[in-house]
C-alpha cells in the first residue's frame, strides 16, 4: 500500500505544522511507506492531487482543513466528472472548520484519524460538480465539492470568517460572528433557479444553498433526507425573512432539526441546479471559501469516489 500526503502546514493559522510533525513521525515510527508533499496555497494541493492520481498512489491523504481538503478532492476528477484514478480519499483534520469531517464521519483527533486510514475501510460517496464563472478570465470552470455551494450572503460570510477573526473567537464564533456582520450590510437581490429544468424567479433572496450534507458551515446545519451516494441536491431558499424573522431562520439552521416550508425558508430537492444571479449579486462559494461567478450549474459528479472513514455496519 502506497500513501501519499498533500500537508498543509499553514492551516488553522499555523497550528497544523506541528501536527503535521507529528503524523509524519508516527508514520516513520510504524514502518509505513509512503511519501508526502507540503503545500504553500491551496492549488498546490490540487496541482499535487493530480500528480499522485497520475503517479498511482494507493491513497492519497489530505492534511489540513476544508479548503485543503476540498482542493485535494478536485484532483481525483476530470472536467467531465470521471476519475483519475483508483486511488482512495483519505483526511486527517488538521485545520479550523470540521465539517468535512463531521459530514462524513472521521475523526478530528489525529491518531484516531490516522488509525482509520492505516485501517484501510471505505465506503462511496458522490460529490456535486459544479461548473461556473471564473473570476480570472471569465471562461467557465468546473470543480467539485463534497459538502455544500452557497449563492447569496455566503460567499461575503465565509471571506470574513477566512479573514482571520476564527483564529481570535474560534470556528463557531468566528462564523457567527461573519454572518451577522454580513447580515447587516447585505442587501437581498433576485435569483432565476432551475430545479430539474422547473425554472423560479425568486425575489429578496439573502441565500441559496445547494448541498449534500449536515453541516455545511461551521455549526450551521441542514436536516436532509440524502444519502451519501444520492445524486439530488438540497437547496435551502433563503427569502426576506424580515429582521424578526431571522431570529427564527437563525435557530432553524443552527440546529439542524426538520422544520416546515414557509415564505422565509424553503427545503427542496433537484438533480440538476442551474442558478443566475446579477452582478450586484454574483458571487459562488462552495465547500468554505469563494471560488467564482454566476451562473452555475450543479449535478452529481459522474463517478463515485471512495473516501476512508469509520465505516460500521448497519
Amino acid at each position: 500500500m502506497r500513501y501519499f500526503l498533500i500537508m498543509n502546514p499553514g492551516s488553522d493559522g499555523g497550528k497544523s505544522q506541528k501536527k503535521c510533525n507529528k503524523i509524519l513521525a508516527t508514520l516513520i515510527k510504524k514502518g509505513i511507506n509512503f511519501d508526502h508533499e507540503l503545500t504553500n496555497t491551496l492549488e498546490d494541493a490540487y496541482h499535487l492531487s493530480i500528480q499522485a492520481n497520475e503517479k498511482g498512489y494507493d491513497v492519497i491523504i489530505a492534511v489540513g482543513g476544508d479548503g485543503t481538503i476540498n482542493r485535494v478532492l478536485n484532483g481525483f476528477y476530470d472536467s467531465e466528472g470521471r476519475r483519475n484514478s483508483d486511488a482512495k480519499l483519505a483526511v486527517i483534520h488538521t485545520g479550523t472548520s470540521p465539517d468535512f469531517c463531521k459530514s462524513y464521519g472521521i475523526s478530528l483527533e489525529i491518531n484516531r484519524a490516522l488509525e482509520t486510514v492505516l485501517v484501510g475501510n471505505s465506503t462511496k460517496i458522490l460529490p456535486g460538480k459544479i461548473t461556473y464563472t471564473s473570476l480570472s478570465d471569465g471562461s467557465l470552470a468546473t470543480s467539485y465539492f463534497a459538502c455544500c455551494a452557497n449563492f447569496g450572503l455566503g460567499a461575503a460570510v465565509a471571506r470574513i470568517a477566512n479573514g482571520g477573526v476564527r483564529n481570535y473567537l474560534g470556528d463557531f464564533l468566528g462564523t457567527f460572528y461573519a454572518l451577522l456582520h454580513t447580515l447587516f450590510n447585505y442587501h437581498p437581490n433576485s435569483f432565476t433557479v432551475s430545479l430539474d429544468g422547473q425554472e423560479r424567479q425568486l425575489e429578496k433572496v439573502y441565500n441559496i444553498s445547494v448541498g449534500k450534507t449536515t453541516y455545511i458551515a461551521s455549526g450551521i446545519k441542514v436536516h436532509n433526507d440524502l444519502s451519501s451516494k444520492d445524486t439530488r441536491f438540497y437547496n435551502l431558499i433563503v427569502q426576506d425573512p424580515g429582521w424578526y424573522g431571522w431570529l427564527g431562520v437563525i435557530r432553524k439552521i443552527y440546529s439542524g432539526k426538520s422544520f416546515t416550508n414557509d415564505k422565509s425558508m424553503t427545503l427542496l430537492y433537484a438533480e440538476v441546479i442551474e442558478v443566475c444571479g446579477n452582478p450586484k449579486n454574483a458571487e459562488v462559494e462552495f465547500d468554505g471559501d469563494p471560488r467564482g461567478l454566476l451562473p452555475c450549474m450543479i449535478e452529481a459528479a459522474r463517478e463515485p469516489l471512495e473516501l476512508i472513514c469509520e465505516v460500521h455496519d448497519g
